[in-house]
């Protein structure tokens, strides 16, 4: 079923530890369905946090999306090359977001592994610019409505996680004493986790 509006109105935070186990399904433009089983997160809280985009309310082109209401999709690129799909949290204009920063395959799986080309499972999606290639997340996929469009959402299939490891986000070292924050959450013992 897929996720509701309400599900997203919640801070960033709250909504990455239960984003956990959810689904992200993507419909790609030749009409083929890819899925992943969300295994790995990170929240940012936005304008008090120093590693969000959105600190100290930056608004810009990039990050206007942002300022909706949640449910929607941001997608940037980073290092001019990779394409990371976060989902929009929070209230209009409290520009919070989450992260995906790994998912388990699904549905079209083979098609996954064959495309990303890697010799290891784990590899096809166990990062967040991994994921999106995987699926076929691209920019034109930002500022899409999660509950409302038919190419890209999140459902819910019952799947309780267990078990939920705590930990510091990735790659935010500039963020001060918020890079200490443990915002960084992912599902223990699976191995579609960028880094454990």
């Amino acid at each position: 079923m897929k996720l509701k509006r309400e599900f997203y109105l919640r801070d960033a935070v709250s909504v990455g530890k239960d984003l956990l186990g959810k689904i992200i399904v993507k419909k790609r433009e030749d009409g083929k369905i890819f899925s992943g089983r969300i295994t790995e997160v990170e929240a940012y809280m936005g304008r008090d946090d120093k590693a969000s985009h959105s600190y100290k309310n930056r608004r810009t082109k990039r990050t206007e999306v942002m300022y909706n209401i949640g449910g929607y999709s941001y997608v940037f690129l980073i290092y001019g090359m990779y394409e990371c799909f976060n989902v929009v949290v929070s209230l209009e204009n409290d520009p919070q977001a989450v992260l995906i920063r790994g998912v388990e395959p699904l549905k079209n799986k083979e098609i996954m592994l064959k495309e990303r080309k890697v010799k290891k499972e784990k590899d096809i999606s166990n990062g967040p610019g991994k994921l999106t290639k995987a699926l076929g997340i691209t920019k034109n996929d930002n500022g899409k409505d999660l509950i409302s469009n038919e190419d890209i959402w999140i459902e819910d299939d019952g799947y309780k996680v267990e078990n939920i490891i705590e930990t510091t986000r990735i790659g935010i070292d500039y963020a001060e004493e918020d890079a200490l924050k443990p915002w960084r959450f992912y599902i223990k013992e699976n191995i579609f986790v960028s880094k454990k």
